[in-house]
């Protein structure tokens, strides 16, 4: 019934990783060949290989652990899938029906230990109601606001007979979110947005979730409109690096002139997005002067964080069609003499050049590392990059460009370290042919490294590119500006030679600490046929510009002591605006 189910539901990868209470299950597998099995080294593991399978695919992603620790090492990638709204199934072993509740060898209850961290999970005790409960969860899984679902399945069940259904036959008509927007609050959507003097899109993953059509209308609609457009960390690739109104990422490690134009703006309209504290800053000071619109398929998300004057519930790509046929069909109005005045006023915030560095000396900095990996694989047919979490992936999102969805995984919500290099495996399987590069920290790395054996067991090219600061970077540079250059803690004295440890795993592993290297080094990584841990050795000190402190609006932050800020007040090695 399970691989059925599966099959069924178009499933083709499975990432898991076998124990008693699914050793039922696991032997159907062997007994078939519809279905390939991935065996990671961490049940971590596969829940984020899994969501970097679903993030680069736009299918759900399935995993299969068992009892007890497997579904508890599954926690994390569950509560990252949640918030970053990622549509993963995951399903687990159990003991049997009449043994739970009595502590048994690897039970844990987990269905209660999930629930905050799923969009809703089953314990399913009748066989008959087995595959009816995995079609469930797939439509649950993927339909509204996409989120991780699981289903715990205990081991008679597993080995019970019973009756089978079709996905057809499925009771999946209970969950039906609206995906049509209000009519009328589209309408004054429109009104306002022909007449705003200082208009932005504020874009967030949603655009990216609602599918192909969602970009292709949201590129349509900033193009015909002219007006400015920025995302967060998440919506990255919706609209095109290389477009003309884009402005880059906002929020506290976002451009100077992205967060100005979102605190200056007159219109604010989000799409997908839901005001996260990385964005807002201060949010009696977000965007003070703004008529708030909000477009979002989950209405807990409207008005939860920040109050806004047009609220509307309905799956991006739907609204944005109507928004676009209304607005074309009133005559296209925009009132250009502002816009004229708006855009004269972001170009003068983007000629500071918040992102300005000068790469001297003979240490590399972790900037123009990021911006030569970017140069050097931007034309690549077919390029993903994952990241870790920290410094390494503010960059990332600053000096790569991305020009099209789904190009892009990184754990934006709960901040996962250890997240980038299992993701990495699932977007290569997903993509056998294409150049996945994973951007780490040493220490985001280490904390699944693991999976070094599962890409070169089933031999993925997947590129680790890690910044080595000997650092946690992040940590480092909240301690220096915020506590005093108290260090408490945040480097490691047992760092591994990673060359080596490539070589260890039957890998290839490359060390560059040289700038004057640095592009050969890069291309070797590029060129090489199978997996690769990239060493690269930066500044140990540096820090992540621009920055809104935590606290403070999105009008007051620190820039890199490069930037073009004239007279501004300049102090430890940042400048302050």
């Amino acid at each position: 019934m399970v691989v059925e189910s599966l099959k069924d539901q178009g499933v083709e990868v499975v990432f898991g990783y076998p124990g008693g209470a699914v050793l039922p299950i696991y032997d159907e597998i062997f007994q078939q060949n519809n279905i390939r099995h991935v065996l990671v080294r961490h049940e971590q593991g596969a829940v984020h290989a899994a969501e970097g399978y679903a993030r680069s695919t736009g299918k759900p992603g399935v995993c299969l652990v068992t009892s007890g620790p497997g579904a508890t090492n599954a926690v994390t990638g569950l509560t990252d899938a949640l918030m970053d709204s990622i549509p993963i199934v995951v399903l687990t072993g159990q003991v049997p029906t009449f043994m739970i509740g009595n502590d048994a060898f690897q039970e844990a209850d987990t269905v209660g230990i999930t629930r905050p961290c799923t969009k809703h999970n089953w314990l399913v005790k009748e066989t008959d109601k087995l595959a009816d409960t995995i079609h469930q969860a797939f439509h649950v899984a993927t339909n509204g606001r996409p989120g991780p679902v699981l289903i715990d399945i205990p081991k008679d069940v597993q080995f019970a007979n019973g009756t089978y259904i079709s996905p057809k036959a499925a009771s999946t008509k209970h969950y039906q979110p609206k995906v049509k927007g209000d009519i009328e609050t589209i309408t004054a959507l429109v009104d306002a947005m022909e007449t705003a003097s200082r208009p932005i899109f504020y874009t967030g993953g949603g655009v990216i979730n609602s599918g192909a059509a969602g970009s292709q209308l949201l590129r349509e609609i900033v193009d015909a409109t002219g007006f400015p457009i920025t995302s967060t960390l998440m919506g990255l690739g919706a609209y095109p690096a290389n477009g003309k109104n884009w402005l880059g990422m906002l929020g506290m490690h976002g451009l100077y002139e992205a967060n100005l134009a979102m605190h200056g703006c007159d219109l604010m309209i989000n799409i997908g997005a839901r005001f996260d504290d990385r964005i807002t800053g201060r949010v009696q000071d977000f965007s003070p002067n703004s008529l708030k619109a909000h477009v979002d398929i989950d209405p807990s998300s409207i008005n939860k964080v920040i109050h806004v004057d047009l609220p509307i519930v309905g799956d991006v790509a739907h609204v944005l069609e109507d928004v676009l046929r209304i607005w074309k069909s009133r005559g296209r109005k925009t009132d250009t003499a502002a816009l004229k005045e708006w855009w004269a006023q972001i170009e003068d915030w983007r000629s500071v050049d918040c992102l300005k560095f000068t790469q001297k000396g003979k240490t590399i900095k972790p900037q123009h590392a990021l911006a030569r990996l970017e140069s050097l694989t931007k034309d690549h047919p077919d390029r993903y990059i994952c990241t870790e979490v920290g410094q390494h992936q503010m960059w990332a999102a600053q000096y790569m460009g991305f020009n099209e969805p789904n190009r892009w995984m990184t754990s934006g919500g709960l901040g996962t370290m250890g997240y980038g290099f299992p993701a990495s495996v699932g977007v290569q399987m997903a993509h056998p042919d294409a150049l996945v590069i994973n951007v780490a920290g040493e220490a985001s790395w280490l904390m699944n490294m693991q999976e070094m054996g599962t890409a070169v067991q089933y031999r993925l090219p997947v590129k680790q590119f890690i910044l080595n600061n000997e650092r946690l970077g992040m940590v480092r540079q909240w301690q220096e500006l915020l506590h005093g250059e108290r260090y408490s803690h945040s480097w490691s004295e047992a760092l591994p030679d990673f060359v080596k440890l490539a070589e260890a795993f039957g890998a290839k592993g490359i060390m560059v600490s040289d700038p004057a290297d640095l592009d050969d080094a890069i291309m070797e990584m590029i060129n090489h046929e199978g997996p690769v841990i990239f060493d690269c050795l930066v500044e140990k000190h540096e820090n992540c510009f621009p920055m809104i402190p935590s606290g403070e609006p999105h009008n007051k932050m620190l820039l890199g002591e490069d930037a073009d800020t004239g007279s501004a007040i300049k102090e430890g090695g940042a400048v302050l605006v």
